[in-house]
């Protein structure tokens, strides 16, 4: 076994299923860039997970250009330009490639082939329990293959760098347990102690609402992507859905999503004197949407600044891209070179 590590080895991935927004920067991106000091820190961008879903993608994108009289992206163009939008927002909004191996994770192929190997001890009990997988049956959502098996590309993901931590949201503390079992089972069926067991790194992150009042998320429709700005940004704060109540009439901001979302990024003392001007009466909600919007656009100004001119430079966002996947390759060939000889594949 390797000597213990002077800094706990932390990994995470982003799937590039469409365009960041408020819930991904709250819930895990800020807490990514915090990571960046306290351990050795490994992230990727999820794009052979995001192929599970990329049909539907495409599909939809397909029927709104139809109706809409234009011509459709492709597949893999869509796939390509979200890859390159995700590595964007997080250069811009603080990762470090210098402190943290930052890479696509098909460019380390290692993935594949251990997540292979891992579900050759895994069982099919194991999968079929996972949560992921009952959500979508239950929908009459028709899984593929690669759906039922992506806990197990995602044991792959983690063990490949024998990641000791990972940082996740409670809902996703089964896919840690399932790492765990599956880098048990490969463990014991060849008695050597190749893997650790990854724990995972809760966030306190707050539930981000969304514009309709539910969980933030690209699958309910109802985001404010991270760099929207402009009219886009206002539309979309303006589409926050509120109750009918009159701007004299006292309001309770406990309940109230434009609050939620204000309070994100206030000051304590700026959300006490907006809350105590909700119950006190004469405050429309335009009003606070609009003080929304301004959070927003102070809080990401320099962030903004940053990708537009990163976007003008592809080819240095590719070098970082290229330059983690070497870095996370050596790590990658070093894991199978032991998986290979406790399997007999020599």
């Amino acid at each position: 076994m390797d000597m213990p590590r002077p800094k706990p080895r932390i990994l995470s991935g982003v799937q590039p299923s469409g365009k960041l927004h408020l819930g991904n920067y709250f819930g895990a991106i800020q807490n990514h860039i915090a990571l960046q000091d306290r351990g050795e820190a490994f992230y990727f961008i999820a794009d052979y997970h995001a192929l599970t879903t990329l049909k539907n993608v495409a599909q939809a994108e397909a029927d709104r250009a139809k109706k809409a009289r234009q011509t459709a992206r492709s597949a893999a163009e869509i796939l390509r330009e979200n890859v390159r939008d995700v590595a964007l927002d997080y250069l811009a909004l603080g990762l470090d490639p210098a402190r943290a191996t930052f890479y696509r994770q098909s460019d380390v192929p290692e993935v594949t082939e251990l997540a292979w190997i891992l579900s050759t001890v895994t069982g099919m009990g194991l999968l079929e329990r996972a949560h992921s997988y009952k959500d979508k049956k239950e929908k009459g959502i028709e899984a593929s293959v690669g759906l039922f098996t992506y806990p197990v590309l995602m044991a792959a993901d983690i063990l490949i760098v024998r990641a000791d931590q990972v940082p996740v949201g409670r809902d996703q503390v089964q896919h840690l347990e399932m790492t765990r079992d599956m880098a048990g089972y490969f463990n014991n069926t060849y008695g050597r102690p190749i893997f650790p067991e990854p724990k995972e790194l809760l966030s306190h992150a707050p539930v981000v609402p969304g514009t309709d009042g539910q969980k933030m998320s690209k699958s309910y429709g109802n985001t404010i992507e991270i760099f929207a700005e402009g009219k886009a940004l206002q539309a979309a704060v303006a589409g926050i859905k509120t109750d009918s109540r009159t701007v004299e009439e006292p309001k309770d901001p406990t309940t109230c999503n434009v609050f939620a979302l204000y309070s994100l990024f206030a000051t304590p003392e700026e959300r006490e004197e907006m809350a105590q001007r909700y119950r006190a009466g004469g405050l429309g909600y335009g009003t606070v949407k609009a003080a929304l919007v301004e959070k927003i656009n102070q809080h990401f100004a320099e962030a903004r600044e940053r990708r537009r001119d990163l976007a003008k430079r592809p080819d240095d966002v590719e070098d970082i891209l290229r330059s983690g996947a070497r870095r996370a390759r050596e790590e990658a060939q070093a894991t199978m070179e032991l998986v290979r000889s406790a399997c007999g594949l020599r």
